[in-house]
């Protein structure tokens, strides 16, 4: 990458880490009131609705939106995180589970074992 790009990356992260704050949403909600009486004033509703629509939603609601997605991001990132811990959970109880049950399994073998050695021994005995 480019020194500019790296730059403008880090450039772009900054002004957006700033402008999505309640902070900046207050300071563009006093900016944009500065204009509102001279619109009130104006008795056009046009300008009216102009100055709600064009300055006073698109500034403010600018940086809330971005609040507003900072904390959905973080709450699915922390639902992410869970999950992942709770299917880490699961597989090492999977894991458990079936290292139990190879071992029950070896046992089943053994009893196999015993159980035809038994018959072979009692066949043995029959056939005397």
């Amino acid at each position: 990458m480019s020194k500019i790009a790296v730059f403008n990356e880090k450039l772009g992260a900054r002004i957006t880490s700033i402008v999505g704050t309640m902070w900046c949403a207050y300071v563009f909600a006093a900016i944009a009131l500065i204009s509102l009486p001279g619109a009130i004033k104006s008795g056009n509703t046009v300008v009216i609705v102009a100055w709600i629509a064009q300055t006073f939603l698109q500034l403010v609601l600018l940086s809330i939106i971005m609040v507003g997605q900072d904390v959905q991001s973080k709450s699915v990132e922390q639902k992410i995180n869970e999950t992942h811990e709770a299917s880490l959970g699961e597989f090492e109880l999977a894991k458990e589970a079936r290292s139990i049950a190879n071992q029950e399994l070896a046992e089943l073998k053994e009893i196999s074992k015993e159980v035809h050695r038994v018959l072979r021994d009692l066949e043995g005995k029959i056939k005397v």
